[in-house]
């Protein structure tokens, strides 16, 4: 069995020969396990044999771009949405917000234009190479883009958009918006000439810790018209629609089904998502991925991380509708040896 047909089948509800294993390992975490085992001409993909490909795209502002300051501790850069970002060198780490360029709704009437679609929005020689030699090993491709809440809020600070979406909704909901129109206008770009994908995957971090971080309603009226149309470009040719939350984003699941979202990833245990309880309540109507705690994978007692997945993916899996992957992403405290096992047992428990 490919590892497309694998996937697939889990999203469709499906049993197959085993649970589909994909992951989000950081890049200091691959460089501490290049020390201590992890051989230098083998990616995390290949040794653990992950299953998916992704081609990424850029739905920015295309503002030019430039390093501001560079130390050994940190760079500072300019991005294409306009934001000034720092960067931390030697650890892995969300970067810091200093400054903004779209700070008023004036300021973004007069930078929208740039939101349209050209050629350079998509890195086409390597895309189509990529796609023709992840078809031909059988992985599960899918688009990837970031619109809606999370591409907003870096664009015009999180302050700046907590105050819009209560004081001027309407400006929020077109920036959501016009960057949804561009992401769908982008893939569907790419299908014509030759990109082929077997699913749509958004990204959009919505919640903190146990809260999201708006009410359900604002979400529906501001957020989810975006993330629907994303969904419909999917749908409408029976493709897949995956979605990237982090943090608590349980009271969305609902909002979520019906945009027509098929996979919710990653159910981060510390922000208090419940895989076990999730497919009580939604796994007839939605498949997850995730939910494995990376804390329990760095813990010094081996117990621990079995019983994390003894105790999940046994339920998960059943009837199809789960892919392993860590509840987030896995950080560098994860030795190689302790992530060995991880995957050993994902493949022991994980089998049908």
């Amino acid at each position: 069995m490919t590892s497309r047909e694998r996937v697939l089948r889990a999203i469709a509800h499906e049993e197959s020969d085993r649970v589909a294993i994909h992951d989000s390992p950081w890049g200091t975490t691959i460089e501490r396990w290049r020390s201590e085992g992890l051989p230098a001409d083998k990616s995390p993909n290949d040794y653990f044999g992950y299953e998916f490909w992704g081609a990424w795209i850029d739905n920015s502002l295309q503002l030019p771009t430039e390093t501001i300051e560079d130390t050994p501790e940190y760079a500072i850069t300019k991005t294409g949405d306009g934001n000034v970002w720092r960067n931390w060198k030697g650890k892995t780490s969300t970067p810091e917000l200093i400054d903004f360029t779209i700070t008023t709704r004036e300021l973004w009437e007069e930078h929208k234009p740039r939101m349209a679609m050209n050629e350079s929005r998509v890195s086409w020689d390597a895309i189509l190479e990529g796609n023709r030699a992840a078809r031909e090993a059988g992985l599960f491709c899918h688009f990837s883009c970031g619109p809606g809440f999370t591409k907003v809020c870096n664009m015009v600070s999180p302050e700046g958009l907590m105050m819009a979406m209560v004081e001027d909704p309407e400006w929020v909901l077109d920036m959501a918006m016009t960057d949804a129109r561009l992401c769908v206008e982008i893939a569907e770009a790419m299908m014509e000439r030759g990109v082929e994908f077997d699913a749509g995957w958004a990204f959009d971090d919505l919640g903190y810790k146990h809260k999201g971080f708006m009410s359900v309603e604002m979400y529906r009226d501001l957020f989810w018209p975006g993330h629907k149309i994303i969904c419909d470009c999917f749908k409408s040719r029976g493709k897949p629609m995956l979605l990237h939350s982090c943090g608590y984003v349980e009271e969305y699941v609902p909002l979520f089904i019906e945009a027509g979202f098929d996979v919710l990833q990653p159910l981060e245990v510390k922000a208090g998502m419940d895989l076990v309880k999730l497919k009580g309540l939604w796994g007839d109507r939605l498949a997850f991925m995730g939910g494995i705690d990376v804390r329990a994978m760095a813990h010094p007692d081996p117990k621990v991380i079995e019983q994390e997945i003894a105790s999940k993916i046994p339920l998960a899996k059943q009837g199809g509708g789960y892919i392993y992957h860590s509840d987030h992403s896995v950080p560098d405290n994860v030795s190689f040896e302790q992530y060995s096992r991880v995957i050993e047992l994902v493949r022991e428990y994980g089998m049908y």
